[in-house]
């Protein structure tokens, strides 16, 4: 199929150059002429009779595309093989279509370079017709054409070629491809012969399938002497000739998958040395440099490897991927379109519908007018009759609106008594609260004066230990007298201070006991307050009981509880104890 579809393309430009007054019809002579033609170069027994037979009822006028395609499908194409010359082939459509449409005015190419472009358009142009280039095309060919004369790419220049290429036709024909490149506009500073350098080196590498060429040593199998020869390699083959103008081939070398490429040491005096490996023959080969070496190794290795893969040529790959990437935004943009078109006819529907609709609320809108000047009377007839209706209304507003005001009043009042009350309410938890910290001030005083006493009881118990130890020293024997002064000398002394701190517990005992009198006081003063919000919220109410505390006499504390003596009690034990306490000293 892909044999077909470029056939066609090269016969297409054919039959159109036969068609002189753009009718899109060509005589049946000159379709003899052109199948026979194509026969002869394609290896095609011909038949002169079928063209006649296939067009025996259509005698009187040229003949169409339309018309052409079945007989050159069936007798023609059907009946191809890939056993012929293709560029004899593609030169024999070129003859034809260039004599009628090549302008060699300022062209800075050869007919021979013109060609070559004119077979890398038919290469790079969609399967389409009238065929044409598109600009992605026109791009990578213009890319490939600057790497090959060793130029250097300027994209801004094709984006301003592309940006006036869109305001045309955004693609273009074999022609006008033809003179882009022949006049030089991406070639500037370039001469001729490199141009034309150009232009055959895209050429063997998109149309020939050529991945490299040059000159190396080729190794001989019998007389093992080495020749010079121009190399070409393909994806299947490598085939050598005599000289670079291709004149005579000595042979080829033929590539497949089981194939291998190694290189090989230095020997016989010969460097750079690889040998290709086939399947009934090895090859020895020798390069002029490392280099050269190395990309022929890396050349034939990619051959071999898409060999094994069954992938076609890189060029042919990428330029089927970008069709079909080409196909798959074409189809997404008509999709698009369509879905455009869609919302289009659904927009003109919508303003339709909304049309009838203007046309019903203009009708309804109408009505309405009418139904509401009807109204307008109702209202004004009822107006009439509820005028009466709302002065009477008016006089029991009034009755109405001075009760609610006495009402008011009367709400007021309420609510400033309860106010008042809610107001003496919380005045009476605030002394509730003074209570409260009166009590636990109460019993902190408690609580100290417990530990003071207790303090206290512990100090007189020794002093009466040391009393007591005392009393028994001074019965001692007469000889130990004079130390036993010295140790009563001592203990005079830790007397003394014990009854300095039994002072300052004192002190501090008597402290306590006017913080106590202080709390009593503020317990005192907050059950008076207490009393007197009682009788007040009693006198409003007559509801409120307040729980006052009983009335307390002054009492000791310990802690254990109250005490078990009064302060008179104590006034007699603290007499008693100095008493004693001195009669040991007078003894003395």
């Amino acid at each position: 199929m892909a044999l077909r579809d470029e056939l066609l393309k090269s016969i297409w430009h054919a039959f159109t150059a036969l068609d002189v007054d753009k009718s899109g019809k060509v005589s049946k002579s000159q379709l003899k002429v052109l199948s026979h033609n194509l026969c002869t170069v394609m290896r095609i027994p011909h038949d002169p009779v079928a063209l006649e037979e296939h067009f025996k009822d259509d005698d009187e006028g040229p003949v169409s595309t339309q018309g052409y395609m079945p007989y050159l499908n069936k007798f023609i194409l059907d009946k191809v093989q890939d056993n012929f010359n293709r560029q004899d082939f593609n030169r024999m459509c070129w003859t034809l279509c260039a004599r009628k449409n090549l302008n060699r005015t300022h062209l800075l190419i050869s007919d021979e370079d013109a060609f070559k472009i004119w077979c890398i358009f038919n290469f790079l142009s969609e399967d389409k017709y009238p065929l044409a280039i598109v600009t992605e095309e026109i791009e990578y060919f213009l890319r490939k054409l600057t790497e090959a004369m060793g130029g250097s790419w300027v994209e801004e220049r094709f984006e301003d070629y592309k940006l006036e290429l869109c305001t045309k036709q955004q693609c273009l024909s074999a022609w006008e491809i033809i003179t882009l490149v022949g006049t030089g506009t991406f070639s500037k500073g370039m001469d001729r012969q490199t141009l034309s350098m150009g232009i055959t080196e895209v050429f063997h590498e998109l149309i020939l399938d050529v991945f490299k060429q040059g000159y190396m040593m080729k190794k001989g199998h019998k007389r093992k002497n080495w020749t010079e020869r121009w190399f070409s390699l393909k994806l299947n083959s490598i085939s050598y000739y005599v000289s670079e103008d291709l004149a005579e081939k000595k042979g080829d070398i033929l590539l497949d998958g089981n194939c291998c490429v190694e290189s090989l040491p230095d020997k016989e005096g010969k460097k750079c040395l690889f040998y290709v490996k086939c399947s009934d023959k090895s090859y020895e080969i020798s390069v002029s440099d490392k280099k050269r070496k190395q990309e022929w190794i890396q050349a034939i290795q990619t051959c071999i490897s898409l060999l094994k893969l069954g992938r076609p040529a890189p060029h042919r790959e990428s330029r089927q991927k970008r069709r079909v990437l080409r196909q798959k935004q074409q189809a997404e943009q008509e999709e698009l379109e369509l879905r455009m078109k869609e919302l289009q006819t659904a927009n003109e529907d919508k303003q339709q519908e909304l049309e009838a609709m203007r046309k019903k609320l203009e009708e309804a809108a109408a009505n309405a007018a009418e139904e509401e000047r009807r109204l307008l009377q109702t209202q004004t007839e009822q107006q009439d009759r509820y005028r009466v209706d709302l002065e009477r209304e008016k006089m029991v507003r009034q009755e109405m609106e001075e009760q609610v005001a006495q009402k008011s009043t009367e709400l007021e009042q309420y609510l400033q008594r309860v106010r008042e009350l809610e107001d003496m309410y919380h005045r009476l938890e605030d002394a509730l609260e003074e209570e409260r910290s009166a009590r636990q001030d109460e019993e902190m005083v408690r609580r100290l004066q417990a530990r003071l006493l207790e303090e206290e009881a512990t100090k007189r118990a020794e002093l009466e230990q040391i009393h007591l130890h005392q009393q028994r020293a001074i019965s001692e024997t007469e000889a130990e007298k004079q130390e036993l002064e010295k140790e009563g000398t001592a203990k005079e002394n830790a007397l003394q201070a014990a009854m300095l701190q039994l002072e300052q517990l004192e002190s501090e005992r008597q402290g306590a006991l006017e913080q106590y009198q202080d709390v009593m006081q503020k317990l005192e003063d907050a059950a008076n307050n207490t009393r007197t919000w009682k009788h007040k919220v009693a006198h409003h109410e007559g509801l409120v009981r307040l729980i006052q505390p009983g009335s307390k006499g002054p009492q000791k504390i310990t802690n254990w509880g109250p005490a078990a003596f009064t302060d008179a009690e104590l006034s007699l034990r603290k007499k008693d104890w100095q008493e004693r306490k001195n009669r040991p000293a007078q003894t003395q």
